[in-house]
């Protein structure tokens, strides 16, 4: 496996005529379907980051698993830019960490009997975004995953993920006497 630095310089003039480098030095195109999971999961890491600094900062919430579910995020993108399937960081356990929390987290809510719209407060609809773009990463990486060797688990972790992202929506939007939006069917 290759390492490369941290960057000391942001730009390198490298991707000045549309390719990048993996960090096994490979240069690709920024239009490759490899370089555009990347960026849906960047994306997903970034939503994420605003729905954290959503619950730090305005609710004065912490919830650590946000965190680790972006360090994990990382984790993936280590694994598409090193773009070797020998390089393998998430794991199973890892799946089944997000599954437990998914499942503690669905307890303590009630029964989903109506389809339910993005939104509730801010804090869930920063989740719903999340979940959304979650998918996306999702879909892309199955294409990916069509003709290129990656970790299954970590297409795992994205379809979990955005199973525990819907949850946890539900969950930020029962809050504080706030309630669930339901969809309401055209007449």
């Amino acid at each position: 496996m290759i390492v490369s630095n941290r960057l000391t310089r942001i730009y390198t003039r490298g991707g000045d005529k549309g390719e990048t480098s993996l960090a096994n030095g490979n240069r690709v195109s920024k239009a490759s379907l490899r370089v555009e999971v990347l960026g849906a999961v960047d994306e997903l890491n970034s939503a994420l980051g605003v729905l954290d600094a959503h619950l730090r900062y305005e609710r004065k919430v912490v919830h650590p698993f946000v965190r680790e579910i972006q360090n994990r995020l990382f984790d993936i993108g280590s694994e598409l830019a090193v773009a070797d399937s020998e390089y393998v960081v998430i794991q199973a356990a890892m799946v089944e960490a997000l599954e437990c929390e998914l499942d503690q987290l669905n307890e303590q809510l009630p029964p989903l009997k109506e389809f339910i719209l993005p939104g509730g407060n801010i804090a869930a609809a920063h989740c719903h975004m999340a979940r959304a773009i979650c998918r996306r990463a999702e879909r892309l990486f199955v294409a990916l995953q069509e003709s290129e060797a990656i970790n299954p688990e970590a297409m795992r972790f994205l379809n979990r993920l955005s199973d525990y992202l819907f949850v946890y929506a539900r969950s930020l939007a029962n809050e504080d006497g706030a309630c669930e939006v339901f969809w309401q069917k055209s007449r």
